[in-house]
């Protein structure tokens, strides 16, 4: 479904330090050709030849200049690559044509360099009841039972609701098995170790990472959280972190489980701070085909 310009700049607003008066408008009319181009270059981003994404992106701002999405998407990719003069003139340009969608890059960069920094934990973070705990949903057996990665992550998040007993907890994932969704499985499970079903607040139509973060930052809010601390596998935590600061969600601590805990210790590989950077503009809402 095409996202509108309008949920964009929405988006861009809850992280931007000023209003939008005046800026959220209906937006131009793209033509065939640059709509081409886009769908190219995000084809090419998808499939690892950032390359070819950017030179797509700099044949269709040859076309249109003030192409906003255009250059965000520039913006971002030219930071992958580390070129630097790139980006600045990706970025100086998007500053004028568009500010909302120039302060909500910046944002998204800056999710992405948090990320990139952020460390697997099994610790639980010392939280008070404004942070709420987020526990990212797993693929459920085709009999709606629990997969053994899923139940390291409920262990884990299990142990971070026990060190902070007053902060709410947000379940988060779709992909229902034998009737029962990822977010209801883990509901029963964190019930029936006996955290109160009142403490437990389910989101169950996520089906992504992408998902997770929109839709579970926007249940936190609801609850009145003001911060998270998000909970999944230690080869999952960068994506996830990415991904919910880019949705407006304040992100203090981030807790994994033990397994596979070592290995991703190092910083991220190239091919995984890719995925990081497909995720993160995906989260703010840039993928979506023209």
């Amino acid at each position: 479904m095409k996202i509108s310009r309008h949920w964009k700049i929405l988006v861009a607003s809850s992280f931007a330090a000023f209003t939008l008066t005046g800026l959220v408008g209906a937006p131009a009319q793209a033509s065939p050709e640059t709509d081409a181009l886009y769908n190219s270059a995000q084809r090419h981003f998808t499939d690892g030849n950032e390359g070819a994404g950017l030179a797509d992106l700099r044949a269709l701002l040859g076309n249109d200049p003030s192409d906003a999405e255009a250059l965000s998407l520039q913006a971002i990719w030219s930071h992958y690559a580390n070129d630097l003069p790139a980006l600045a003139d990706a970025m100086a340009r998007l500053q004028a044509t568009d500010p909302a969608m120039a302060a909500g890059t910046g944002h998204v960069l800056n999710a992405i360099g948090a990320a990139v920094a952020t460390l697997p934990n099994p610790l639980p973070a010392l939280i008070g009841p404004q942070t709420g705990i987020v526990v990212l949903g797993y693929g459920l057996l085709p009999d709606g039972g629990l997969r053994p990665e899923l139940v390291n992550r409920l262990t884990a998040a299990w142990i971070q609701a026990a060190a902070s007993p007053f902060s709410p907890i947000v379940v988060t994932g779709g992909n229902p098995q034998n009737g029962i969704t990822e977010a209801d499985a883990m509901r029963d499970w964190l019930v029936g170790r006996g955290i109160p079903a009142s403490r437990v607040h389910v989101e169950n139509r996520a089906g992504s990472t992408v998902q997770n973060a929109l839709l579970a930052g926007r249940l936190l809010r609801d609850v009145g959280a003001t911060s998270a601390v998000v909970v999944t596998s230690p080869n999952h935590i960068r994506r996830a972190v990415a991904d919910f600061i880019v949705a407006g969600t304040q992100v203090v601590g981030a807790t994994t489980s033990l397994e596979q805990l070592v290995s991703q210790l190092p910083p991220p590989s190239r091919g995984a701070q890719r995925g990081i950077y497909l995720d993160a503009t995906r989260t703010f809402q840039l993928d979506t085909s023209r």
